[in-house]
């Protein structure tokens, strides 16, 4: 007659059968990060991962160009108003030609947490606005939309710039903006210049480079009730597998019991008689 002994058991199991125990200590692994991912999400606020177009997104997106000026275009004085930018209208313009429908254009005048450099003795002035072109795709927004971007100072101690950015409504992240930029200058030099993604050897031409940096108030979090769903799903998982690991631990010490405690004897050659009578 065979007894449960549960912890001689569970020891024996143990020393000879390793793959299943590994399976056993990655599902209770599991179960304990999920019980502290749980934690930490209940005490922490949390970036929404389903928002992957913000600001800090296209700010970071936007520094891995150079802006490089053309060759072929001189600057020349223009004069803004606060209702518009030197872009505006020719935004409005090539987007009507190459669409086939109609797209509501946004124009919007930000003051975004980036740094521009440049190798030139005289530096970038703010009275200097850097004008670009560039295709949606590459600004990670969308497929061939046409992107219109201008980038000035408003002063020489300032770290932050000014960007104006003209594109299709759709594709621009609308939650959380970065706060308006004021046009202070009744006259400034356009600077025409073409975004490139390294910087050009042996050029002769003047180069921009620029720094993000990342703004944690431009970042779309979780709700608290977002939040909540989350904790409680990681809860329940955890709670899932650490039911399994019970069971798990209940059937390896039941296991010897059940077969009458004479599967896992090991045959011992010199106590076998070696001539049968």
């Amino acid at each position: 007659m065979a007894f449960w002994q549960p912890i001689h058991n569970l020891k024996e199991y143990v020393a000879q059968n390793p793959p299943p125990v590994t399976f056993f200590l990655c599902l209770l692994t599991m179960s304990v990060s999920f019980v502290s991912l749980g934690s930490y999400s209940e005490t922490h606020t949390l970036p929404n991962p389903d928002v992957i177009k913000d600001w800090n997104h296209v700010l970071s997106t936007l520094s891995t160009f150079y802006l490089c000026v053309n060759s072929n275009v001189s600057s020349g004085e223009l004069k803004p108003t606060t209702a518009s930018h030197p872009s505006k209208k020719e935004a409005q313009e090539v987007m009507s030609f190459n669409s086939t429908k109609p797209s509501l254009v946004s124009s919007l005048h930000l003051k975004v947490p980036l740094s521009v450099r440049t190798d030139s003795v005289s530096g970038f002035k703010p009275d200097e606005f850097l004008h670009t072109t560039l295709k949606a795709s590459q600004l990670k927004l969308g497929g061939n939309e046409t992107v219109f971007v201008t980038l000035y100072r408003l002063s020489e101690n300032d770290t932050s710039c000014c960007l104006t950015i003209s594109a299709p409504t759709h594709i621009l992240p609308m939650s959380l903006a970065p706060p308006e930029c004021p046009v202070s200058y009744s006259n400034y030099s356009l600077i025409r210049v073409e975004a490139r993604q390294s910087f050009p050897a042996a050029t002769t031409r003047t180069c921009y480079s620029l720094t993000s940096r990342n703004d944690p108030s431009l970042t779309v979090m979780l709700t608290q009730a977002e939040q909540h769903v989350a904790v409680r799903h990681l809860l329940e998982v955890s709670v899932c597998l650490l039911g399994l690991c019970l069971i798990l631990c209940f059937a390896a010490s039941l296991a010897k019991s059940l077969m009458g405690g004479g599967q896992w004897k090991t045959v011992d050659p010199h106590n076998e008689p070696l001539i049968e009578s």
